[in-house]
């Protein structure tokens, strides 16, 4: 069905719907678009929708990033948006009867826009599509519910249960009770996520105060996958903001608690539907040299698996965010996990990226590390042992400037984004990173303003 058809068959069977929010993901990760009236939607929809061009390239607080090179000195222009398959439905958390379409910029001709993340990833696909091969992923997200009520000495807390607010020292992991404590809004969470069809799988409690986590199935599509990732993260957000809650991505909200991150499953296919990661007795040849290629190139990756300044509070030992780049069976320790239990279902799970990432990106690099690893075969080395990380294990960039540093220097992500969009992203993570040179933190302060 063409998209005016489906379009019209969607008001059709909507009727109350007033208003379509149409949006892109920029460079974050954050959505960013318009308001449309009924009465405009299917023009929108059927003949695309313009959107300054220089959404792409925006900092965190949403500024013009001018170094990006796609507004100051350009005019500005604009580019026309159009809707990506399946992803018109119905937001449900909302009072007013809502619809809502993510939306992808086109060239004039029809390509896909250089600086749209989804483009990026589409560009690593179709390298995939050439040699026949479909890669099969799903994300894990990690996130806290938090109190909405926030201030500049209380800018983060728990929410309220039953019982009051989370205690220090529980952690409570994979605890029943306090799912049903929020009954509610995971219960939500599912109704919008099958309103939008979003493979929603398990959610679980995880170890900070507050903090859950959602499963996503795998599917054979890559960008499904993070156009899933994007969705599901809107629909927390959501959900949480009716039941008087907020919810947060942040990779570190809490010093001394644990981190969120964005695990990333996948399994390659061949043109027969066969998974190329099962060997005759464990792992294949293509799977252990994607997962050479994944080591090979995290370092230089980490501008994207750890984008902000908060990413790098969550790599930390002993946390289950790894601080090596190292490979393990069945471990959580590792950067990148090897699961094998069973011979089908046998793929790679990666486990460095931060919930805070744009989903697009952070595919975008693995899938181009494991594509090369396999191309050039590389060899892994050894695997860990428990927590027990080895020498030769390179050490992961833990300091975010240094790491876009490497990142802007890097021939791998050249050649995993193209050298415009590499360009782009730094462009935009340096003058993140220069806002935060100019502010000073609530720690000097107490640190030194009457000790020094």
């Amino acid at each position: 069905m063409d998209i005016d058809s489906y379009a019209q068959a969607f008001f059709a069977e909507n009727p109350d719907i007033e208003v379509l929010e149409a949006f892109v993901i920029d460079v974050n990760g954050v959505p960013r678009g318009k308001w449309i009236p009924r009465e405009r939607a299917l023009d929108v929809l059927t003949k695309g929708m313009a959107i300054p061009r220089s959404v792409y390239a925006l900092d965190v607080w949403g500024r013009d990033v001018n170094t990006a090179g796609l507004a100051e000195g350009t005019g500005d222009p604009d580019g026309l948006c159009f809707p990506v398959p399946g992803t018109l439905s119905r937001v449900t958390w909302l009072s007013r009867p809502t619809a809502q379409v993510l939306l992808q910029m086109k060239n004039p001709d029809g390509t896909g826009f250089f600086a749209d993340p989804r483009q990026v990833l589409a560009n690593v696909l179709e390298r995939y599509a050439k040699l026949k091969l479909t890669p099969v992923v799903a994300t894990e997200l990690e996130f806290y519910l938090i109190d909405p009520v926030r201030s500049a000495l209380d800018p983060v807390r728990p929410p309220n249960t039953r019982d009051g607010r989370w205690h220090t020292g529980q952690t409570q992991v994979l605890s029943i009770s306090e799912l049903q404590d929020f009954e509610d809004v995971f219960h939500g969470i599912s109704s919008a996520a099958r309103a939008q069809g979003v493979p929603a799988d398990t959610t679980l409690r995880e170890n900070g105060p507050g903090q859950y986590e959602i499963n996503l199935n795998h599917v054979p599509d890559a960008l499904a996958a993070a156009d899933y990732a994007v969705l599901l993260k809107r629909i927390v957000k959501g959900v949480a903001r009716v039941n008087d809650l907020d919810a947060t991505f942040m990779a570190k909200p809490y010093g001394m608690q644990a981190g969120s991150g964005m695990h990333v499953h996948f399994s390659v296919l061949d043109e027969n539907g066969k998974n190329i990661y099962v060997g005759e007795d464990g792992p294949s040849d293509a799977l252990m040299h994607s997962v050479g290629g994944l080591l090979e190139n995290m370092g230089e990756s980490m501008a994207v698996f750890a984008p902000h300044q908060n990413s790098y509070r969550r790599l930390r030992p002993s946390e289950h965010a790894p601080t090596y780049a190292s490979w393990g069976f069945d471990n959580r320790s590792a950067a990148v996990r090897v699961i094998t239990a069973s011979k089908p279902a046998t793929r790679i799970e990666q486990r460095v990226a931060g919930a805070d990432t744009n989903p697009y990106l952070v595919l975008a690099m693995i899938l181009s590390a494991a594509l090369a690893g396999m191309k050039e075969k590389t060899a892994p080395g050894g695997a860990i042992s428990g927590d027990d990380h080895a020498i030769n294990h390179e050490p992961l960039p833990t300091n975010w400037d240094l790491a876009v540093q490497r990142f802007a220097k890097s021939s791998f992500a050249y050649a995993a984004l193209g050298q415009k969009y590499r360009s782009l992203y730094t462009a935009c993570k340096q003058q993140e990173i220069s806002e935060f040179s100019l502010r000073v933190t609530d720690v000097e302060y107490d640190a030194y303003i009457r000790t020094v």
